[in-house]
Parts: structure tokens; sequence; C-alpha cells
């Protein structure tokens, strides 16, 4: 099923899922056929497009763990669905948010933003060996809110967010998982980590497109967040137009306003099929011995610094490193020579970051890569 599903470019290493993923066959087949039923038949099957849009729920409820597809939302973005709850909650002036230091902007521009509130972000650094404890550590009696997230952008970083979710609850702080770099690559559970929002965008691990994620809301949360969207969509009695009284979904579709993304629904929806077949017991191992397979690559050279941490409960699928003497805009521009070779990583943070899928065949694919990476170096003197 594997190679049917991933007909890509032999010349091509694609090592870049923590960017943007690949599309799956049947995907790109969803998106064909949707075009083409809206070329020939308009929306005369709209109806149908509406039970897409159900499974797509709940095919998202049992990768997250969620306890029914009520708790799903489907959002643009990450940082909308994090914006959402930003202001969504009222705060208080002195009201604190502890985040990570060296997160993704989205889950750390969102926050800043409620300085105009008063409210201070406590940013905490996790380079060490306890960094749940370092999070936890940070919070106090003024904390409302703890966002991080579960697996780190720029290193693979994976934390407990177990731990991290039950301290949280313990501690009527409200927990928040940024889960971009982790649903579609790593097993999930929203009510084992006692998350009370997670969301992440489909178009990175999960295989899908953009403009389009996954956001689960826990129910007692739901009805406490301010409503900052209004329209059709988000009410009770959607497609009830002659209705004049109206009151929010009980759903979490009470975050969608207006008219779904439909075209985003197929392609979504599609992907999650593939991972729903495969399990993600089996995709979360062949992620993770991708990811052994490129530490030790990177370990074999003795001038390259390993990034990530390899530790067991720590590693993920991004693996991250740079070469001993040489400076972040020389690995950028490594980066960049690498793509027209056809290698395709990226630069973050200082270093190379590598993320392959558990499609990739990284045991075929380290020889070559190690002839590009030899060849650009040669090519810029380092």
């Amino acid at each position: 099923m594997i190679p049917e599903e991933f007909p890509l470019d032999p010349n091509l290493i694609y090592w870049n899922h923590a960017a943007i993923g690949t599309w799956p066959r049947r995907t790109r087949d969803a998106v064909c056929a949707f075009a083409d039923e809206s070329m020939r038949q308009g929306a005369r099957n709209y109806p149908a497009w509406i039970s897409r849009e159900s499974r797509l729920r709940m095919r998202a409820a049992r990768l997250m763990g969620a306890g029914s597809a009520d708790d799903i939302a489907l959002v643009k973005n990450t940082s909308e669905g994090l914006s959402l709850l930003a202001y969504g909650l009222t705060w208080q002036p002195g009201d604190r948010i502890v985040i990570a230091r060296g997160e993704f902007p989205s889950n750390r521009i969102v926050w800043e933003s409620l300085a105009c509130y008063g409210v201070c972000v406590d940013s905490v650094e996790l380079g060490c060996d306890e960094p749940e404890e370092a999070l936890l550590g940070a919070i106090c009696e003024r904390t409302r809110l703890l966002s991080i997230s579960s697996v780190q952008y720029a290193t693979g970083l994976r934390l407990d967010v177990s731990r991290i979710g039950r301290a949280c609850r313990e501690r009527g702080v409200l927990f928040c998982i940024d889960a971009i770099q982790h649903l579609g690559m790593l097993r999930f559970d929203v009510q084992q980590n006692m998350a009370d929002v997670a969301v992440a965008d489909g178009h990175k691990w999960l295989l899908g497109p953009e403009g389009l994620a996954l956001m689960y809301v826990r129910p007692s949360l739901r009805n406490r967040l301010r409503l900052r969207q209004f329209g059709w969509h988000m009410v009770e009695h959607a497609g009830d137009f002659e209705r004049r009284d109206w009151e929010p979904a009980h759903t979490a579709r009470r975050f969608e306003p207006g008219s779904p993304n439909m075209l985003g629904i197929h392609a979504l929806e599609a992907s999650l099929s593939l991972f729903e077949e495969m399990g993600m017991d089996l995709v979360e191992d062949k992620v993770l011995h991708a990811a052994r397979q490129l530490v030790a690559w990177i370990q074999s050279h003795a001038d390259w610094e390993l990034c990530s941490m390899d530790a067991e409960g720590r590693l993920s699928g991004i693996v991250s490193f740079r070469i001993r003497g040489a400076d972040g805009r020389m690995h950028a521009r490594l980066v960049n020579m690498a793509l027209a070779r056809g290698l395709v990583c990226a630069y973050r943070a200082g270093a190379i970051r590598l993320s392959p899928h558990f499609y990739c065949q990284v045991t075929e694919q380290l020889e070559k890569a190690d002839g590009v990476i030899h060849h650009v170096r040669r090519e810029l003197g380092i």
C-alpha cells in the first residue's frame, strides 16, 4: 500500500514533513474527484459533502482520542485555534501564561498580544534534563494557562504532556497543546493528556492541505469561551435560514462561523483514512525507526553535532544537526543548495532540520543524502 500511495520523484529525498508534508495518492484523487464533480454538477450532491465533513470529524476525534466528534472544530489553521482560546477567555491584569522559550511564533505571538489586557507571559528554557519540571515550576498563583508544543518544531524535543496535563488539572491551570508537530507522527490522546484545548494544522504530518486544522475543545470549556466570530454555520440550527432566534451550536461547531472549506475537508478526510488503515502504532514505530537511523548517521560524522535529544521518550520524527565551524548563514545556504540537488529539508534555529515520515525509505536514501551534503559543503568551502 505505501509505495502506491507515495509515488514521489525517485530523485527526491523528502525529509521536510515538519514544514509541509506530501499528499498520498488518495488525497490527490479525492481533490480531483471533488473538482470534477464541482465542475460538472456544482453543489448538487451537497448532502454527500456534509457527510464527508461528518466523517472527517469522526476520524479526527478517533485520532486525537476525543470523547466525541462534537468536541472537534474545523478551523483554518493552528494560529486561528490558539486565537479562539486566547480571545475567548476573560483576562484580568496580572494574569500569567506559561510557554516555552523558542516556541514557534504561533504559540508565542498570540499570548504576547494579550499584553493590552495586562497579561504577562513567562517563557521557560527547555534545555535541561527535566523540561516538564521547568515548565511546571514556572506556575504561580496568577497563572491561568500553560500552552506548549508537545513536540518542539526546531529540535523535535518530545515532552511528557500527560505529566504536564495532570499537574495543570490539579492546580486549576488551563492546558493547551499545539500538536502540529505531533499529530500524524506519534500517538496522541487529548483525554490521557488532560488537554483543555489541542490544535493541529493538516498540512504537516497529517499529509493534508494547508488551510484546514483540527481543534479539540474540552466539553466543559466550550461554553466558557466567548465567541468573537459569528455567522450562519456556528448556530445550533444551521441551515434553517428563516429562523429569527438563534443560539451557538452546542458542539465545537460554534467556533466555525461561515461556510466550511469543503475542498480541504475532502482532502484531509482522505489523508486521515490512511492513518486509520495503517494504525498509529505502526506509523509511530516507522517514524521513530527513521529518526534513529538519522541520529546514527549524524553521529557517524565527527564534525557534525546532533541538536536533538535521542533519549527514549524524547526523540521524535524531527532530527536536527549542525556542522561544527559553520555559522547560521552557511547552514541556511547549505539547505537551499541541497534543495536544488533533491534533498528537501529545512533551516531552523541555526541548524539543519530533517523530518522524514513513515513512508520514507531512509535506509536507501542515506548514501545519496550524504553525497549531496558533501558536494554542497565542498562548494561552500565548509
